[in-house]
């Protein structure tokens, strides 16, 4: 029996956490680094906590709120040349997945000057870093939980991920009010991510104990809402929920990593504009139906904390996660090429994942 697992991050949950919470952060130092998106840093009230905190305990604090979605190793390798000339001793990130991903390599890229923003891709032993301390105003990556950052490369606009020992953070502050005030897009769209997560980790060859475990809560807590289809009216206790099913999946993917959706779904994140967590589901349907023939006893596993068949779960996902792309066949072609030498991502998924099945797989998006 494997149940091997490494998780250095200390978690505080529940509603108020931070606000509880906060002296925490006191060890850290007195100059804070604050990286933030656009708004939901401000609209869901968590930035205002934590000035809040800075203000009430004589904290010098720097926010940079320039990161974007599927955050650029440029804007990244910039926050971090920033954060050094603050002399900042740790780092406060406040966001969605992007945002907390981006603040893992902004810490180390300030504590690396010499780094280039492509040489974070290069590290072969784990870098020098501040400390980083997470809260999500999303339920959707599991950032808060795993050694890995995706970044988009600034010079080839390829998103790729980063992870090590030194991508973890040292507190994640998990409180689902925060996430209260995303948009019904964003709700529906980290939902699929954190299924996709939770049946990915499940499915994978990497899977142990640990994951079943993660992984069944996971889908436990949010599978309801895919297969009922419904974001818009969600009481607190569902936002609850939501956010929870996010951490396990996060605790998951830790373990296990992920399968070949998440890999091929870049392409339309890149390319389309899809949201990153529908993209992914994009190809949910053709994970499931793979699983039926490779690894059927843990698709049933799946259906059965579900409670429903697989066309259901099929179909209601395929409602939420609709994507329809022009593109040529001779272009999917060369697109496919970028994973013919062997994808970890591929290489765990039930029965293995192909470059040449990425490709048919994406041919099936075409409209």
């Amino acid at each position: 029996m494997n149940y091997d697992v490494y998780m250095p991050v200390k978690v505080v949950s529940g509603k108020n956490c931070f606000v509880e919470n906060s002296q925490l952060l006191l060890k850290y130092g007195k100059k804070c680094f604050v990286i933030t998106g656009k708004s939901s840093a401000i609209k869901s009230g968590a930035l205002a906590d934590a000035i809040q905190f800075f203000n009430s305990h004589s904290i010098d604090y720097y926010i940079f709120d320039g990161i974007e979605p599927n955050p650029l190793t440029a804007t990244c390798k910039s926050a971090g040349d920033k954060a050094r000339e603050f002399s900042a001793d740790y780092i406060l990130a406040i966001g969605g997945g992007s945002v907390l991903d981006a603040s893992k390599a902004i810490a180390i890229y300030m504590s690396n000057p010499a780094f280039s923003h492509s040489d974070i891709y290069l590290r072969n032993i784990p870098c020098s870093h501040i400390p980083v301390i997470l809260i999500g105003t999303t339920a959707g990556t599991g950032s808060e939980v795993t050694g890995v950052s995706v970044l988009t490369n600034s010079d080839s606009g390829l998103k790729k991920s980063i992870s090590g020992v030194d991508c973890y953070a040292d507190i994640a502050f998990c409180d689902y009010k925060y996430t209260m005030t995303s948009d019904l897009t964003t709700r529906i769209s980290t939902a699929l991510d954190v299924f996709c997560h939770a049946v990915e980790a499940y499915l994978s060859s990497a899977a142990n104990e640990n994951v079943y475990m993660y992984s069944s809560a996971a889908i436990g807590l949010s599978g309801k809402y895919i297969i009922d289809r419904n974001y818009e009216n969600l009481s607190e206790d569902d936002f609850e929920k939501l956010y929870t099913a996010s951490i396990y999946a996060g605790l998951a993917i830790n373990i296990a990593g992920t399968d070949f959706p998440h890999t091929i779904g870049y392409y339309l994140t890149e390319n389309f504009n899809v949201p990153h967590g529908k993209a992914c589901a994009a190809f949910m349907p053709i994970l499931l139906e793979r699983a039926k023939k490779y690894c059927p006893e843990r698709l049933e596993a799946i259906l059965c904390l579900l409670n429903c068949e697989l066309v259901q779960l099929i179909d209601a996902v395929k409602f939420l996660s609709f994507v329809s792309i022009s593109v040529t066949h001779e272009e999917i072609a060369q697109v496919s090429l970028r994973w013919k030498n062997g994808v970890k991502n591929f290489d765990r998924s039930p029965g293995g994942f192909s470059y040449k099945d990425a490709e048919e797989a994406l041919f099936s998006l075409i409209s």
